[in-house]
């Protein structure tokens, strides 16, 4: 990779949140799920208008959105905490949590896998 290259890699995460570090908000985790509340992109950032455009096409976690935007998940969430703040998109944690699985159907299973191979 020529310095030129590397170089770019390096500045572009800081150019494209301004020059944050760090989301507004520090409820994102990698699998916060998201999507977008509004249509309007006027006004927004390149990335940022990729952004609500994934999300409009159903709820994506953040570590879809920066894989999709080929960014590090902490620049994509600067970008969220930045969509969430102007009421562009909508956050949920993924899953909540659920009764522990029952343990005779899961040796059930087990026991049946075990029996086929």
């Amino acid at each position: 990779m020529s310095g030129e290259r590397r170089l770019r890699g390096l500045v572009r995460p800081y150019v494209v949140t301004g020059g944050r570090a760090h989301a507004s908000r520090n409820t994102f985790d990698a699998v916060t799920v998201v999507i977008a509340t509004r249509e309007q992109v006027a006004g927004l950032s390149p990335e940022k208008k990729r952004l609500m455009e994934l999300c409009r096409g159903g709820a994506l976690s953040v570590a879809e959105i920066a894989a999709h935007l080929s960014l590090p998940i902490s620049v994509t969430k600067v970008l969220l905490s930045d969509l969430v703040d102007s009421g562009h998109i909508a956050t949920h944690a993924a899953v909540s949590h659920t009764a522990r699985p029952d343990m005779k159907l899961l040796k059930d299973v087990l026991d049946g896998l075990r029996a086929r191979l």
